[in-house]
């Protein structure tokens, strides 16, 4: 069943007093096994496609990224090309020179095809939440793939407050130009003008909800949302130097719907019980003082996904 005739029944469901709850699957274990099972247990299976597999190739300098090890086994699976595009602020991924410098110290090569999207250039594809972009500027090489694992590693994130699946299809789906069009709210694609014209927070959250709705949009029903919960500083992996871990490891959970499947992440994180070496109260202000829940909110009131879930646990 293709996702307007869903989004049809959830309107239905929704007068009629009923909330269509989206499926998250969990697994508290974090292997490749459990990664590639996880992945089965969605029922999208990428056979017969051409795969993107969108990753964080995480910045030089960053030891929390998903390990070229950890994710192997899965990029066979599906016979995925590991994908990324350039970052818009200065580092070791901001030139393709650095940033294909950065995927062969990291290892990325070693396991898979790896193409930086927007190597070629770059085209616009369209958004349906118009109110401060008017499109989502991406790699012309997209049209290569017609399946997309968006395997994301959640944690916090200096500007959006965490990193999950909705940002790796927002921001880490565009081309550096995108990325600057995306945390302007839409003043400008131009990278050199960035940091003079960020958006104010909320235009920005909402507009990277509206950049993954594209992305979404652009696959249909050929993408999938794992979020994998380890290695949980409060900052991003495009941070040289993130802050220490605080967190324990959690497991990795996935859905075929990037808002529940986000807001699923979120809420464990929030209900977490503190204790000695687990400590969530960091990552929750971040979120918090960062206003980060906006972006899940703003993408379920522009029809990407909804807010309410049921868990699936695939270890029992």
């Amino acid at each position: 069943m293709n996702k307007s005739i869903l989004t049809g029944l959830a309107l239905l469901l929704g007068v009629a007093g009923v909330s269509a709850k989206s499926t998250v699957y969990r697994t508290r274990e974090i292997t490749p096994e459990s990664l590639v099972k996880i992945y089965k247990a969605l029922g999208r299976p990428a056979d017969g496609h051409r795969v993107a597999v969108k990753i964080s190739t995480g910045e030089a300098g960053n030891p929390n990224y998903l390990k070229p090890d950890f994710i192997s086994a899965l990029v066979d699976t599906v016979h995925g090309t590991i994908v990324e595009c350039n970052t818009a602020y200065n580092g070791k991924r901001n030139t393709f020179a650095a940033h294909w410098q950065t995927i062969h110290e990291h290892g990325f090569d070693t396991i898979a095809p790896v193409d930086l999207m927007d190597e070629e250039g770059q085209f616009k594809i369209p958004v349906r939440d118009r109110r401060h972009i008017k499109y989502n500027i991406v790699g012309n090489h997209l049209p290569r793939y017609t399946y997309m694992v968006n395997l994301a590693h959640f944690k916090g994130h200096a500007m959006g407050g965490y990193g999950g699946v909705l940002k790796n299809a927002s921001i880490g789906v565009a081309s550096a130009d995108g990325k600057t069009y995306i945390h302007t709210g839409g003043k400008t694609d131009v990278v050199e003008e960035l940091w003079n014209n960020i958006a104010d927070q909320d235009i920005f959250l909402e507009s990277m909800a509206a950049s993954a709705q594209a992305v979404d949009d652009y696959f249909g029903d050929n993408i999938v949302y794992i979020n994998v919960m380890n290695n949980m500083s409060v900052d991003c992996d495009c941070d040289a130097h993130p802050s220490d871990v605080l967190l324990k490891d959690y497991g990795i959970l996935a859905s075929t719907d990037p808002v529940a499947l986000d807001k699923a992440c979120v809420d464990i994180i929030f209900n977490m019980h503190p204790e000695e070496g687990n400590d969530n109260a960091p990552l929750i202000e971040r979120i918090n003082s960062r206003h980060g829940t906006h972006t899940i909110d703003h993408a379920a009131a522009i029809g990407l996904g909804s807010l309410e879930y049921v868990i699936v646990d695939i270890d029992n």
